[in-house]
């Protein structure tokens, strides 16, 4: 998807006009419901990782303009399916959670997600969600993920902080 049209989804997506998003292979669902989409991460999510995905200064991973680089390897995308508050989400229709995460890495990412980069499936949802990760593990697995994505993606090394502006 080139970054013109990217920015087209993310604004339509925004404001509850996105169906589906072209791609050099037809039609793609990036979300059936976008506007439920953003209304499920505000109602589970907003309060914690911030409205517009922007957590600072808590301590929490920021989303805005970066979580799409976890979408870098098979082995990362399934790893923010696999992130507690995901795996158990209230949200138990697959397909509703994967548009709520396809908002997430899209829309709140802002281009962040490597070029190419297909849109999760409830599919996918169903069968990640089985592997939830332990609350122990997630800054490790964060930190390895992270250093992934910098290395053969070429995030920004920025990925590492939790958040932008955190302190080295």
């Amino acid at each position: 998807m080139t970054l013109a049209l990217l920015a087209v989804a993310i604004l339509a997506a925004w404001r509850g006009e996105l169906r589906a998003t072209p791609t050099q292979s037809g039609a793609v669902r990036l979300m059936v419901d976008p506007e439920l989409a953003r209304s499920d991460y505000l109602e589970y999510c907003a309060g914690c990782h911030g409205v517009d995905g922007s957590t600072a200064p808590a301590q929490l991973p920021e989303l805005r303009g970066r979580v799409g680089w976890f979408m870098c390897t098979p082995q990362s995308r399934a790893y923010l399916l696999r992130l507690p508050n995901v795996a158990h989400s209230r949200i138990k229709d697959n397909d509703e959670l994967a548009d709520m995460m396809n908002f997430v890495v899209f829309v709140l990412g802002q281009g962040s997600a490597p070029s190419g980069t297909k849109p999760f499936t409830g599919d996918e949802v169903a069968r990640e969600r089985q592997l939830a990760l332990a609350t122990a593990a997630l800054t490790v697995e964060r930190a390895r993920y992270a250093n992934v994505a910098i290395r053969k993606c070429h995030a920004p090394s920025s990925l590492r902080l939790l958040y932008p502006a955190q302190a080295r």
